[in-house]
């Protein structure tokens, strides 16, 4: 019964909550999602043993947390095992399988995140000790590869730093549009938010390395559910020039940057992750001791299967 009022209605049932004309499915959605979102870290934690080999009382664990909250924390005890096989094999389970295969990259599509100096992983700050604002992955992809499924896996922590910041973007979209839903329709606009074109660093400035590429922020799947594809980065980025998109994207700032119930934060420890449908992230700056901090990354055109 809880999925089936936290899931939105199919395109050929009755409208979807996230129509801005259809009040009372959307009040009736939204009450029913922010009384199941977890409000403590520890609530979307599942101890398990070897993350490949889930059993159904924790495959339905955290498939559990990832229909209330989009996410899910695995407590494995593979410590500091490098295998790629464990974030991958993980997402399988959960129906993941198209990996994103962005330039930073490893061969496999699995990204190695650690500070790389090499060229290139420079000048991107995923591949430095800085800290990350809030942000979706993948919010430069085409629509066609946007980024719905994500998995972190933890090697190796830092040696101090390197915490994530948590928000799902459901909820997200419910403190906006409650203050005002035209903010949601601005946010909603394919035009709302432009990444410029990549053109690169010497020795290969001037080659652009990805298109520019336009979008909305809040955005619904053939499916139904809800997507969202967000940076909070101050440079080169556009947004729409009117009085009504300034004033969403105002507001969408604020509630990232505000304290609420459903900020979460943590740190991922050797043999941790995290698997989510692409929610909201931050990263803190850190330091890396004599070993360096490792995280497996895994983008997917998938969503976790059956959220």
């Amino acid at each position: 019964m809880l999925q089936t009022m936290l899931a939105p209605a199919a395109a050929t049932a009755t409208p979807s909550p996230f129509d801005l004309d259809n009040a009372d499915g959307y009040a009736r959605w939204r009450d029913a999602r922010l009384a199941a979102a977890p409000t403590r870290l520890s609530d979307l934690v599942v101890e398990v043993e070897d993350p490949r080999r889930l059993t159904e009382i924790q495959f339905d664990a955290i498939l559990d947390r990832c229909r209330r909250a989009n996410m899910a924390i695995y407590v494995g005890r593979t410590g500091d095992d490098p295998g790629k096989s464990i974030p991958v094999e993980l997402g399988a389970r959960f129906g993941l399988h198209r990996l994103d295969h962005n330039p930073g990259a490893d061969e496999d599509a699995v990204t190695s995140l650690k500070v790389q100096t090499d060229a290139r992983h420079r000048g991107y700050i995923p591949y430095t000790d800085r800290p990350i604002a809030w942000h979706t992955d993948g919010y430069y992809n085409t629509p066609e590869r946007q980024i719905h499924g994500l998995l972190l896996h933890c090697v190796h922590p830092a040696a101090a730093g390197g915490a994530n910041a948590l928000l799902d973007h459901e909820i997200v979209y419910c403190l906006v549009r409650d203050r005002d839903p035209e903010f949601i329709r601005a946010l909603m606009h394919p035009e709302c938010m432009t990444i410029p074109a990549n053109e690169g660093e010497a020795p290969t400035a001037g080659t652009v390395t990805r298109a520019e590429q336009s979008g909305p922020v809040f955005s619904v799947r053939p499916d139904g559910r809800l997507h969202m594809r967000y940076t909070n980065r101050a440079r080169n980025i556009r947004w729409r020039d009117d009085p009504l998109s300034a004033a969403a994207v105002d507001c969408l700032k604020t509630v990232l940057h505000t304290p609420g119930p459903w900020h979460l934060e943590g740190r991922l420890e050797p043999g941790w992750g995290l698997i989510c449908n692409n929610v909201l992230h931050t990263r803190t700056g850190f330091t890396d001791g004599p070993v360096p901090r490792l995280i497996f990354r895994a983008r997917y055109y998938d969503r976790i299967a059956g959220t």
